[in-house]
């Protein structure tokens, strides 16, 4: 008897030390775990969206330097004075580059062509004409991307999107200058255009400067951001 009693008490006992926990503990449990994830959910969502804001950033990184490089390409190859006789070949002002570039084929004589860069609903848009050797149909193919005319020779091919503007600057007689127009070269080439009251008007050429820069320097905004990503080269191969 007494050996029963003991082992009875001690089945009560070891029962009181395996009972299960009450409600009011699970309910303090289930919030712990739940404020747990609601805390680790936000971490993870954090930590997702900053990627995808990175991944983002360095497509448009990749695009714009991508751009860069066919422009570097184009004024590169951009045909001399003395090919052009007299005729422009890079003209510039907002939004928009058009420059005449010299085009190889193996084995047979360099070609010219017509290449237009422009900013239209947030894109930037490259077109570049077929190429020729005869300067008459070069003018025509100049009027013809000048005037944004649609052809099917010359189709846009877009270079990046998310593009708010571009602005172009040729390095033209020791300074950094906007447009030709606004410089004073060859007003009826480049398009009549004074500088705005609030701004300073750049000095002008003098008559027998050359209308082609020796650099130029393109800044693309990208729309969402304030400053430029700015980017500078030689033309000419100079």
């Amino acid at each position: 008897m007494n050996g029963g009693k003991h082992n009875w008490r001690v089945t009560r006992a070891q029962q009181r030390r395996v009972r299960g926990f009450t409600l009011v503990e699970l309910l303090v449990a289930i919030g712990i775990l739940a404020m747990v994830a609601v805390l680790g959910w936000r971490g993870l969502d954090g930590i997702v969206r900053a990627r995808v804001a990175l991944v983002a950033d360095m497509e448009t990184t990749r695009g714009m330097q991508l751009a860069f490089a066919q422009m570097q390409s184009d004024c590169e190859h951009l045909a001399g004075v003395d090919i052009m006789v007299r005729r422009p070949a890079l003209l510039w002002g907002v939004d928009r580059l058009t420059l005449v570039r010299k085009s190889y084929v193996e084995h047979e004589p360099s070609r010219l062509q017509v290449v237009s860069y422009r900013v239209v609903g947030g894109q930037l848009l490259r077109r570049e004409s077929p190429s020729t050797r005869d300067l008459a149909q070069l003018e025509q193919l100049w009027q013809a991307l000048l005037s944004d005319a649609p052809a099917e020779n010359s189709p846009a091919v877009v270079l990046q999107n998310g593009v708010a503007g571009m602005a172009v600057q040729g390095w033209l007689n020791g300074a950094w200058r906007d447009d030709l127009a606004r410089s004073g070269a060859n007003p009826g080439t480049a398009g009549a255009g004074a500088p705005p009251p609030d701004e300073p008007p750049q000095p002008s050429l003098p008559s027998n400067e050359t209308l082609t820069p020796t650099g130029v320097r393109v800044g693309l905004t990208v729309q969402g951001v304030t400053t430029p990503m700015l980017k500078a080269f030689l033309v000419g191969g100079t």
